[in-house]
């Protein structure tokens, strides 16, 4: 069984080898209470900025938990490919799922946009609110899928606004159905990758057209329509298959 792994912000906790210190109080209640980890139990530690590091319980006491670090290991499991994931706003809990994974498959960046036919409708305090919620979710895909490099996740915007953002992506692709180009048709880029994906119902047709202005190539996942936090998650598998490490060697 492989040790857990904790995110401690840069500003929450100073990680540094050989120091003995207190786990921040989110980490220390998880791992207290909820793994119920005891002093002589391993377990990994990470900031965000790059490598981890290898650590040792030294006491428990209710929720304070006290560890000493080891030295740092450079590991890094980034895909070589810049990646983000435009999506727009989903209901229920398909965003989570959609980000969680989304942050499995490698992106590095995820832009949450409203559209159209997003069925959410968020702004000001509730956006915000949604935005620290959606950062938990990506912290705790990085835990679990041995990520140490926290991608960015954005504050929601208009999909207009988005879509002029993403000029400086080298390869830009919408998903719209019936699209004559495929994925495996496209020559590798020499850059970063913008992928746009709509929400339940797929982009407006106004919207499709502005995304083929901004220089988004429509693209085709095949004769099967997907759902909208299908299509997305398949898109990055086959891209990182096609041009980032999921081609191995």
């Amino acid at each position: 069984m492989t040790d857990p792994r904790f995110f401690c912000s840069p500003e929450a906790l100073s990680l540094s080898p050989g120091l003995s210190v207190d786990l921040p109080e989110g980490p220390a209640r998880h791992a207290a209470r909820v793994l119920r980890l005891q002093a002589g139990d391993g377990l990994i530690l990470f900031d965000g900025r790059g490598g981890e590091y290898g650590a040792c319980i030294e006491a428990v006491a209710k929720d304070r938990v006290r560890v000493r670090l080891g030295e740092h290991q450079p590991r890094e499991c980034e895909s070589p490919l810049a990646l983000t994931l435009i999506q727009a706003l989903q209901g229920g809990d398909k965003m989570d799922f959609t980000l969680q994974k989304a942050v499995e498959l490698g992106v590095s960046r995820f832009q949450p946009v409203s559209s159209r036919r997003s069925v959410v409708r968020l702004d000001g305090e509730r956006a915000a609110k949604r935005l620290e919620h959606w950062r938990g979710v990506a912290v705790s895909a990085c835990e679990q899928c041995g990520r140490n490099r926290l991608p960015e996740v954005a504050p929601l915007l208009p999909l207009e606004r988005a879509l002029g953002q993403a000029e400086s992506a080298s390869r830009r692709l919408v998903l719209l159905p019936g699209a004559a180009v495929s994925l495996a048709a496209m020559a590798p880029p020499d850059g970063p990758v913008s992928l746009l994906v709509g929400a339940e119902g797929g982009l407006a047709p106004e919207e499709a057209e502005a995304a083929v202005a901004a220089g988004f190539t429509p693209v085709s996942l095949g004769p099967r329509v997907l759902r909208t936090e299908t299509a997305g998650l398949a898109a990055l598998a086959a891209i990182q298959a096609l041009w980032g490490d999921f081609r191995g060697g």
